[in-house]
Formats: structure tokens, C-alpha cells, sequence
């Protein structure tokens, strides 16, 4: 019998689990363009998606001509929350996916577990990732940084050569390769596929897809 190729696979969460960038992305562009700094939605896709926070603070900043404080984004919060309560859907397919997989698996997410959880909730996926939930905020640095994929490999007692990552941005792939991880990369949402091309890193366009590249390696 053929041994499996991955011993452990980390989900990313938004955008692969959860289909809430188109949201973020409209949101971010509403609020930035009231305080004072326009983006596009493609300078947001371009510049935000899956980027820690530190990035989208300077980057909103330079546009406004001063620093901001750490917490600029709490007015705009609520109605985060407000339109994922409203229009929060599954990324299509991915809960036939999670059914199917016979390797054990995580999510590793650059957002805050409070987030994380009700993001879940709102789509009916948390049962899936009970106990096996990792943010940025239980590590140093969220990614690029290979820190968050490489705790939740400790955590659960996964050799980093024998994980898979499934990521839908740029900083996501770099995380795994950085991890010493293979990467698939999802294309199906709002990032071209080309950002996430690259050493390690399968790229495919359909979750459905995921189960047979997994099993092939």
C-alpha cells in the first residue's frame, strides 16, 4: 500500500475555508475612501489580501500622510462584522473536502482567533477544527514569517517535510516554503494565480480539485 504523502495539512482560513475577501475587500474600500485614503479593490487585493497587519497600517498611512495608531481600524469593525454576519458563505466546495480528507489537518490563520471562530460558526465549519485552531496571535510573527505553520506543526507533532499548506495568497505560500512545507495554492477566489506560482507550490482553481493533489503529493 502506498504511504501517504502528508502526515498533516493547514488550511489557511479566509478565502479557503471562508469566501470573505470579496466582502473585506468592498468594506475596506468604503471605509479607507471615508477616512480619507482611497484604494481600489484591486490596490486592496494588490496590497492587503492575506498581509499582516502591520503592512495594510503603513500602507493606509503613507496614503494618508501620517502614522496611524495601532487600533485606526476600529470604527470600521463593526460593519466588518455586520456584512460577514450578512453574506459570510463557505468557499464552495470545501465542506465536501474536509469530509473526504483522511489526513489530519488544522487551520493556521493570520487573523485573531475571536474572528477566526466566528467565521467558522457563521458557515457551519467550526466542528471540523475543534481544538486545532492557530493564529498569529499565538506566535511572533504571522506570515510571511514561517512561525505560525511551523507552531501548529509542533503542536500536533508534524515534521514540517510531511505538512501541506493550503493558501489562497502570496504571503501564505511564502510562509510554507519558508516553513520547509508543500504548497497548494488556490486560485478559485481573488488572487491571481501567477502571485501564487512558485518553488513547492501546486496551484489549482476548484477546491473539489484538492483531495487527489493532496493524494498525489
Amino acid at each position: 500500500m502506498r504511504e501517504k504523502p502528508f502526515d498533516l495539512v493547514i488550511f489557511d482560513c479566509d478565502g479557503v475555508l471562508v469566501d470573505s475577501e470579496r466582502i473585506c475587500v468592498r468594506v475596506e474600500a468604503e471605509y479607507l475612501a471615508e477616512l480619507g485614503a482611497p484604494f481600489t479593490e484591486a490596490e486592496i487585493i494588490e496590497t492587503f489580501v492575506g498581509s499582516p497587519p502591520e503592512v495594510v497600517r503603513a500602507a493606509v498611512g503613507e496614503r494618508l500622510g501620517r502614522p496611524l495608531p495601532e487600533d485606526w481600524w476600529k470604527p470600521y469593525e463593526q460593519r466588518y462584522v455586520d456584512a460577514l454576519a450578512a453574506e459570510l458563505t463557505a468557499v464552495e466546495g470545501v465542506a465536501e473536502v474536509l469530509e473526504e480528507l483522511d489526513v489530519p489537518f488544522c487551520l493556521a490563520s493570520n487573523g485573531g482567533h475571536a474572528g477566526i471562530r466566528r467565521n467558522l460558526r457563521t458557515v457551519g465549519l467550526h466542528n471540523h477544527f475543534d481544538g486545532r485552531v492557530f493564529s498569529a496571535e499565538d506566535v511572533a510573527r504571522g506570515k510571511p514569517a514561517p512561525d505560525l505553520f511551523l507552531y501548529a506543526a509542533r503542536a500536533l507533532g508534524a515534521d514540517p517535510s510531511r505538512c501541506a499548506v493550503v493558501e489562497d495568497s502570496r504571503y501564505g505560500v511564502r510562509a510554507a516554503r519558508a516553513a520547509g512545507m508543500r504548497s497548494f495554492g488556490y486560485a478559485g477566489g481573488l488572487t491571481p494565480a501567477a502571485w501564487l506560482e512558485g518553488p513547492g507550490t501546486v496551484v489549482f482553481d476548484a477546491m473539489r480539485e484538492l483531495p487527489a493533489l493532496l493524494a498525489a503529493g
